[in-house]
């Protein structure tokens, strides 16, 4: 009878070791953000590359993602981030990790001045717009938050949540909040890079 406490003693703490090795693989800790439960869906949209051809949710979808929402004309905030993750994209061991930049004032940032805009930060980065309705949708989606602001004189400037997200086959994975720190990011990246799905349509 003792023999067989000990064996449901034994096999109770392999089922523990097991499950927390689980946990932990499929939520790894990171420092700069958070690792979400469940992957939270991206619904359908259509907006503009800087190229001027659409730009879906299937494109998103085809390979890592780090999307900020911003715009041409921030003053501070949008550059250094983009400044930060311009060095993460060099350093962080995911394959084929993209940076994408959704402009938060379509008005101004026409496709051509988001592909010069993004491109000084590095070539590599891709930039967006589309119609107001449109960046609002995506933005509700992301859950930001954008608001105009008025300026004196006729101005007006753009309120918008500075956060990144890490996008997969799945839908959004992470959330990283600012400040950001480019060793960081690069560190939690590699954390998360065993956990990316592949692009939707291809086993995701």
């Amino acid at each position: 009878m003792r023999w067989l406490l000990i064996l449901a003693a034994a096999c109770a703490a392999l089922a523990g070791f097991w499950l927390a090795r689980q946990l932990d693989r499929e939520s790894p800790r990171l420092a700069s953000g958070t690792w979400l439960p469940q992957p939270k869906a991206v619904g359908a949209f259509t907006l503009t590359d800087g190229a001027g051809h659409p730009y879906t949710r299937a494109d998103l979808l085809a390979a890592p993602t780090l999307v900020y929402f911003g715009f041409t004309r921030c003053p501070d905030v949008c550059p250094t981030t983009l400044v930060k993750l311009a060095q993460v994209l060099h350093q962080a061991p995911v394959p084929h990790l993209r940076v994408l930049f959704v402009s938060v004032d379509p008005q101004r940032d026409t496709p051509p001045v988001l592909t010069l805009y993004v491109h000084a930060f590095d070539p590599a980065f891709a930039g967006v717009t589309g119609a107001p309705a449109q960046i609002l949708a995506v933005a509700k989606n992301f859950a930001v938050a954008v608001n105009r602001v008025e300026l004196p004189g006729g101005d007006y400037t753009m309120d918008h949540s500075a956060v990144v997200f890490l996008v997969d086959g799945r839908g959004i994975e992470a959330i990283f909040t600012p400040p950001f720190d480019a060793r960081t990011l690069t560190a939690d990246l590699r954390r998360a890079a065993p956990l990316l799905a592949p692009a939707a349509g291809n086993g995701a």
